[in-house]
């Protein structure tokens, strides 16, 4: 897992060539400017949804995780806390999803940060993150960058 400002994001290029192509078309986009919804980048290899979700408390709030995919969850507008747990950390029966690369579960959080706009995290796969908690409305881009 990784926050940082978007000011940085371009020194993380490196992780993958996927992700590089992804830097590269942020680059050239208003995030504030983008329509709501999924938007293809390149094909199921690189998406991002733009979303506007009336924020949760912490208490309660699910993790998920991925496997294929590298989440870039970019804060636009309102404040939120992020909550992030090892995968190795979960239960080891937890159902996962293979077809939708989704798990989906209760199970306590190692750490929560607040993301403000103009901050971003990544999280890999071994990244269980609780997204959307806080207070108010959050608009936020996610990025969908697969493992190669």
């Amino acid at each position: 897992m990784i926050i940082d400002t978007m000011e940085n994001l371009p020194q993380y290029a490196g992780i993958s060539p996927l992700f590089t192509k992804a830097l590269q078309y942020l680059s050239g986009q208003d995030l504030r400017q983008l329509p709501l919804g999924r938007q293809s980048i390149q094909g199921d290899d690189i998406y991002m949804t733009v979303m506007e979700v009336e924020a949760h408390p912490q208490e309660g709030a699910k993790l998920e995780y991925h496997r294929r995919y590298i989440d870039l969850q970019m804060v636009l507008s309102g404040q939120e806390i992020m909550g992030w747990t090892a995968t190795a950390d979960l239960p080891a029966d937890t159902p996962f999803d293979t077809e939708k690369d989704y798990a989906l579960l209760t199970a306590p959080v190692s750490a929560w940060f607040p993301v403000a706009p103009g901050r971003f995290a990544i999280f890999f796969p071994g990244d269980a993150h609780a997204p959307c908690c806080g207070q108010g409305k959050i608009r936020k881009a996610v990025m969908k960058i697969r493992c190669q």
